[in-house]
């Protein structure tokens, strides 16, 4: 090639020179390792800054627990206690009754027919014999027609066998005084015999009279019962009749009665009382308090008067009666009410159900001495009403006793007690002991059955 020749740049040289002029350097700064490490150490300090303020912060709050934790197992658990008391003269004993009407009547119609007035409604006051509904009997009307018709004609009958027996009786005197051998004994004997058959005839007929009057009385005393009367005085409480409806007599169970009639004065007080009450109730003259269940209204003083001698053994519960004036009617059947009945202690003291503990070894309370120390004592139980406890030994008056023991608390651990008033006897019949009183009675139902 010579000299002053010259290389011509062809299109595929400009091509490259142009890549190689866009291509990135792959020269590294100076610094950049330094920035790194930087960043790992900043990194790590971070970690185990955060790790030491987690492990810091967990050390205290296990101290705190585990302090707590300490305080807690050797503070003394905190206590309720009562002082136990003597008993008293008598126990007041207050359990849930039901009234009853002294009399209570259903009525049944007693003929046949259908209703054609009716003069009392629910609710209203009757007197005995008073007229409470009208039945029209046309079946029985008839009847009674047909058997006085029947009457009459029998007594038409009598007439004649009467016409009958007195002729026979003059034609038998004409033949027996007739002189002998004017009539043969055969005719005489003969009409002889017909007087007798007409003697009979006639008594035949009166006893057909009697035997139709039987039937016409029969009639008459049952029309007597399309007045529907009130048996005694009392209350009307049901009615389930009215005009056109058709009655039958009788009291099957499909039959519909007329009327439900309540005499509330006196009335009857039935109480249920638990076995554990039953033998000092049974023979208990002390005078008796009656009051609604809400509290509301007079307190009615009353005596037991019976009771059902036997006990029901399904509920192994005594039925008592109480009978009461209630002159007011202000008691009327159907009604809860709270019975107060005094009874001769049967215990040396008395406390609450809540201070006594039933465990392994029988009945026992917690007894809380002088140093807050706690001893477990059996105890034997006299009576028991649902809320105050009788005990007959174990317990002295005055001692401390714990209640609603937690099972932790054992044998010799020292408490924290909080003197509580003692047991309270519960006023007869006071209002809102309806619960506390059936809780009660359930409570004894439920021990004597074991």
């Amino acid at each position: 090639m010579k000299p002053e020749e010259t290389v011509r740049p062809t299109a595929y040289g400009n091509d490259i020179a142009v890549h190689d002029e866009s291509a990135v350097s792959t020269d590294f700064h100076p610094d950049t390792g330094r920035r790194i490490k930087k960043m790992a150490v900043v990194f790590v300090g971070v970690l185990v800054a955060a790790f030491i303020v987690v492990r810091v912060d967990r050390f205290f709050k296990d101290r705190s627990v585990s302090g707590g934790t300490e305080r807690a197992a050797t503070a003394r658990v905190p206590v309720d206690v009562i002082e136990a008391r003597p008993v008293g003269s008598a126990q007041r004993f207050v359990l849930p009754g039901q009234t009853a009407a002294w009399h209570s009547s259903t009525i049944y119609a007693r003929v046949n027919g259908f209703v054609g007035k009716w003069y009392s409604d629910i609710g209203d006051t009757v007197h005995k014999g008073q007229v409470l509904a009208l039945i029209e009997t046309p079946d029985l009307d008839a009847q009674l027609t047909a058997a006085r018709a029947q009457l009459n004609a029998a007594k038409a009958q009598v007439s004649v066998r009467k016409a009958e027996a007195e002729f026979a009786k003059t034609t038998y005197d004409r033949w027996r005084d007739s002189p002998k051998g004017v009539v043969s004994d055969q005719e005489r004997e003969q009409k002889r015999a017909d007087y007798d058959s007409a003697v009979a005839r006639l008594e035949s007929a009166k006893a057909d009279v009697a035997l139709d009057q039987a039937h016409v009385d029969q009639y008459v005393a049952m029309a007597q019962f399309k007045q529907v009367t009130a048996p005694f005085d009392g209350v009307v409480t049901e009615r389930h009749i009215d005009i056109g409806n058709l009655v039958t007599a009788g009291s099957t169970n499909a039959t519909t009665p007329l009327y439900v009639l309540t005499q509330n004065n006196p009335m009857r007080v039935f109480v249920d009382v638990p076995q554990s009450a039953a033998a000092d109730l049974a023979q208990n003259q002390s005078p008796v308090e009656v009051r609604t269940s809400n509290g509301a209204g007079p307190v009615y003083t009353a005596k037991v008067t019976r009771t059902s001698e036997a006990l029901d053994q399904k509920s192994r519960t005594l039925r008592v009666e109480v009978d009461l004036d209630n002159p007011q009617q202000s008691l009327v059947p159907g009604m809860y009410v709270n019975v107060g009945f005094a009874l001769q202690p049967k215990g040396a003291v008395e406390i609450p159900a809540a201070a006594l503990d039933f465990r392994a070894g029988g009945a026992q309370v917690a007894r809380v001495d002088g140093n807050d120390r706690v001893s477990f004592q059996h105890v034997t139980i006299a009576r028991d009403d649902g809320n105050v406890i009788e005990l007959g030994s174990g317990v002295s008056a005055g001692d401390r006793l714990a209640l609603n023991l937690s099972s932790q608390v054992l044998e010799g651990d020292e408490v924290q007690p909080k003197l509580v008033a003692g047991p309270t006897a519960a006023p007869l019949a006071s209002a809102g002991s309806t619960s506390s009183d059936a809780r009660a009675t359930a409570n004894n139902s439920g021990s004597a059955g074991h």
